[in-house]
């Protein structure tokens, strides 16, 4: 999946790209919207809180970090004088487990605290009013469904797309 930004300008252009993604059947779980805090959305799908912060970036690189940093302690721990040998493989990797998970939840705690870092570019847009429309689309069609937007609604701002998006949000 990868996500496509849509920039627009007001809610009714937003509802004509939502009503034109649908009839492109990408559904409504893949589509979100992001106003200035205080806008009104109707009934257009509202972006929560994974598309708003920066959750899953973080918690990527917290694991990555723990994990690296739980494998060092363990590798010093097998290094103290006295420390069974036998055991080496099991110390590194509860250690390293342990790490990844204290980094992901430490990383996840801190990114639910910063914003979005690639929809920072367009924040200054979202400040004057304007709305984000994102759309997680599958990638063989990400340039379908931009042509088609572009065909329908020409207003409508394509922000470009996003390399690729976790599966879970």
């Amino acid at each position: 999946m990868r996500r496509i930004y849509f920039l627009v300008k007001d809610v009714p252009m937003a509802k004509r790209i939502v009503d034109e993604l649908l009839l492109a059947r990408i559904e409504e779980r893949h589509l979100h919207v992001l106003a200035k805090r205080g806008t009104p959305l109707e009934d257009l799908p509202e972006a929560n809180l994974l598309q708003k912060s920066d959750f899953v970036p973080a918690v990527q690189r917290g694991l990555g970090m723990g994990g690296a940093a739980g494998m060092l302690a363990g590798l010093v721990g097998l290094a103290l004088p006295g420390a069974p040998v036998v055991i080496a493989g099991g110390v590194l990797l509860a250690s390293s487990l342990a790490g990844a998970g204290v980094g992901a939840w430490l990383g996840g705690m801190v990114g639910m605290n910063v914003g979005n870092t690639r929809v920072r570019k367009f924040a200054d847009a979202i400040e004057n009013g304007a709305l984000l429309v994102m759309a997680d689309v599958p990638r063989s069609r990400v340039a379908e469904i931009a042509e088609r937007v572009r065909t329908h609604l020409p207003d409508a701002e394509i922000g470009g797309t996003e390399p690729r998006i976790p599966p879970f949000p």
